[in-house]
């Protein structure tokens, strides 16, 4: 594919140039500390407001907190994670279009199917490294306050939740492929995740679906091995793929 490598270049040059990798550097350092933040000054918190919480009648005893209470919240701040990457991601593709910037090139022989590709790539990996930064200083503050030795499956719960952002980011370069600017492909977006979400109120279903993914915190207490993830882990990947050719397909046919 001719251009791809010059593209690829050309989007990361782009990502400094607009700070978005700082920018995604500072959300995955703060939520990164966050995690094991919280859980460690749990108990200083509950001690602070135990006579308030008496006076409401509330005894509240002494609170313990493991490694297991890190990756707990490690989850609940996940999903802010995962959607400030989407949103920082979202104007990516339609900035080209809007802006013109991809006419010369093209004209200059650069693919179609080298423009998405180069930036799905580049965005996968951007993902990837943010992920590993948010879920390395989680890991390590975890390891030096207790001991993640004692906590079940927590690398298989990062897997997943790493695999629904390659997920999204499919959507993403889908709904970018014929939408027209960065509220629409989010909307798109948003309303695929929703309707996912409505589907797995369906039991027949459920597991099969890549939102699935998002529970597997499950695996922490044991309720869950990872083996239940094995069908919604091979539809997120099997749709990834079916998504980011279809925009493929579309995007040759777009007019710039």
């Amino acid at each position: 594919m001719k251009g791809f490598g010059v593209f690829c270049k050309k989007e990361i040059t782009e990502l400094f140039r607009t700070y978005r990798v700082f920018l995604l550097g500072a959300v995955a350092l703060i939520f990164g500390i966050l995690s094991p933040l919280i859980a460690k000054l749990t108990p200083w918190l509950m001690e602070q407001y135990a006579d308030s919480f008496r006076e409401q009648g509330i005894i509240v005893g002494q609170v313990t907190v493991t490694a297991k209470d890190s990756w707990t919240q490690f989850d609940k701040n996940f999903f802010i994670v995962l959607i400030v990457g989407v949103a920082i991601f979202s104007g990516s593709y339609v900035n080209e279009y809007t802006k013109g910037t991809l006419i010369p090139l093209v004209t200059k022989g650069l693919t179609r199917t080298s423009v998405v590709l180069s930036k799905f790539l580049i965005q996968l990996l951007t993902w990837t490294v943010y992920f590993m930064v948010c879920f390395g200083i989680t890991w390590g503050y975890t390891a030096y306050f207790w001991d993640n030795s004692a906590v079940k499956n927590y690398l298989w719960m990062a897997a997943f939740f790493w695999l629904i952002g390659v997920f999204l980011l499919a959507v993403l370069a889908f709904f970018s492929s014929f939408m027209n600017s960065s509220v629409q492909v989010l909307l798109g977006v948003g309303g695929v995740y929703v309707l996912l979400t409505m589907l797995g109120m369906i039991k027949a279903v459920e597991t099969l679906l890549p939102t699935y993914l998002l529970g597997s915190a499950s695996l922490l207490t044991g309720e869950k091995v990872p083996g239940d993830f094995a069908a919604a882990s091979g539809m997120a990947g099997g749709l990834s793929m079916v998504l980011v050719v279809l925009a493929v397909l579309i995007t040759r046919h777009r007019k710039l």
